[in-house]
């Protein structure tokens, strides 16, 4: 299925809701109250009451009975019972697709399989845009009918370059920055403009081999699982708000070349199934951790 043919919700029609509020006594039945009397089915509901903060969260996948409804309306009508928790909350309708920025360096494997999902409809979120900072992806995002924009970065010219970028951002209309084995580290202040809007992916490896080629170092250690992991980017390198974890066991077998390539492959997918579930609202970031809902 192609981006063109696959099928679009109707506006008005499907919504998820996200909570988060002090854990108490009556919020399920608050909320499901709001639905009823907006004429919302509820198709699935997850909820987890957090004993270690004394937070409650909760994500609901609704669906409008009758005619459709704008989402200012629902937001509305959910208004006084928000107030009345004390609700972090967020209405999403499902017709708008999320629209994500990805960046690249020179490896290729991530951004490939998310524009492989993105085209064939496995990922429901739409690329406008990719920046990179060398030239090596501009065939591969002209061929997808994606605009490439070609932001070299130094240390001297690293503030201009993450100004373009934030102008992109605002001429894109982008939801989520995906740093697609992007090798550049973003300054502290642009991490806290976008704070929970910028999603990385690395391997598992980290601290234990830092520098230059992990694999080859993984390798001469003789390591036994390698992995990858998903991230919010924060000011503190690689130590964001985990969104998602994948591994695999390894033996002394591998060369670091297998090795590399049974990594490419866990980043992948790794990233693939952050982004999507930060798309469909399934990841609530509470400070240094998160809550995903499946």
């Amino acid at each position: 299925m192609t981006e063109a043919s696959r099928p679009a919700h109707e506006a008005g029609r499907e919504f998820v809701l996200t909570v988060s509020c002090e854990d108490r006594r009556g919020i399920v039945h608050a909320v499901a109250g709001v639905m009823l009397e907006e004429q919302l089915t509820i198709l699935d509901s997850q909820q987890f009451g957090d004993a270690s903060t004394g937070e409650f969260h909760l994500r609901m996948h609704l669906r409008r009975e009758g005619e459709p409804i704008p989402v200012v309306a629902l937001e509305e009508a959910f208004g006084p019972v928000a107030l009345e928790f004390g609700m972090q909350w967020r209405f999403l309708d499902r017709s708008r697709r999320h629209r994500i920025l990805v960046m690249v360096s020179r490896q290729g494997h991530v951004l490939n399989d998310l524009l492989h999902r993105t085209r064939t409809g496995l990922m429901d979120v739409e690329i406008p845009v990719i920046v990179s900072n060398h030239e090596d992806f501009r065939a591969l995002a002209e061929w997808h009918g994606i605009p490439f924009h070609h932001v070299p970065v130094t240390p001297q010219s690293k503030p201009e370059a993450e100004a373009r970028l934030q102008e992109l951002v605002e001429e894109h209309q982008v939801d989520t920055i995906v740093l697609a084995r992007y090798m550049q580290v973003l300054s502290s202040e642009l991490c806290a403009e976008l704070p929970g809007r910028i999603i990385n992916i690395h391997h598992s490896l980290l601290p234990s081999f830092k520098g230059a080629k992990p694999y080859t170092q993984a390798h001469d250690r003789g390591v036994k699982v390698i992995g990858a992991t998903a991230h919010y980017v924060t000011a503190d390198l690689d130590e964001g708000p985990i969104i998602e974890q994948d591994f695999r066991r390894v033996d002394h077998r591998m060369s670091p070349g297998e090795l590399a390539a049974v990594g490419q492959e866990l980043e992948a997918m790794a990233l693939s199934r952050a982004v999507r579930w930060h798309a469909e609202q399934r990841v609530v970031l509470r400070g240094r951790r998160t809550v995903v809902f499946d």
